[in-house]
């Protein structure tokens, strides 16, 4: 289903004619337009904890679209806020941190500056010394996701590095989370 978010992005993008017909795009074939559908998108309902984020100007790439790189920093971003503002996270004096071990991205739609995005996240998964979390990225006011991915932490010890338990304090801040 094209949203008018959706088909502004495109003209922004100059796939759209200003009257939204395809620029230089020849109709798509059956089994073309089964490539381009979502899939299993997640909806609104799927995640716990939510943060707006502001898009900035430098977000935005040659394309006219925000660069796939910055969706990983919008996923760093929802995580270690609820960590610091729900589980306890001192990010200069906590013992035990979680450093990124692993992050997928998959994308639907594009978003652009100026938007304002919702980041949704939930925890799919937790060990003694992981977390996997999933992240969804919303225009504001869409139930779908722009993209939605997951994140993996492993915990250490800020100092050796060495592999650590997940912290008590952090782990009963993230069952809140955790995905039905």
């Amino acid at each position: 289903v094209e949203t008018p978010k959706m088909r502004r992005a495109a003209r922004i993008l100059g796939h759209l004619a200003p009257e939204g017909r395809p620029v230089g795009v020849a109709q798509l074939s059956g089994s073309a337009k089964q490539s381009t559908k979502r899939g299993a998108a997640t909806s609104r309902g799927s995640y716990q904890f939510w943060l707006p984020i502001q898009t900035r100007w430098k977000d935005n790439d040659n394309y006219q679209h925000v660069n796939n790189a910055e969706y990983l920093s919008y996923f760093d971003t929802v995580i270690n806020t609820y960590l610091v503002r729900n589980c306890g996270l001192h990010l200069i004096e906590t013992p035990t941190i979680g450093l990124c071990v692993e992050s997928h991205v998959k994308y639907y739609q594009p978003i652009t500056f100026p938007d304002v995005i919702d980041a949704g996240l939930r925890v799919a998964q937790m060990g003694s010394s992981s977390v996997r979390y999933e992240v969804g990225v919303f225009n504001q006011g869409d139930d779908t996701p722009a993209a939605e991915g997951h994140f993996v932490h492993v915990f250490v010890d800020r100092s050796s590095r060495a592999k650590a338990d997940v912290p008590h304090r952090i782990r009963e801040g993230l069952d809140k989370l955790r995905a039905c």
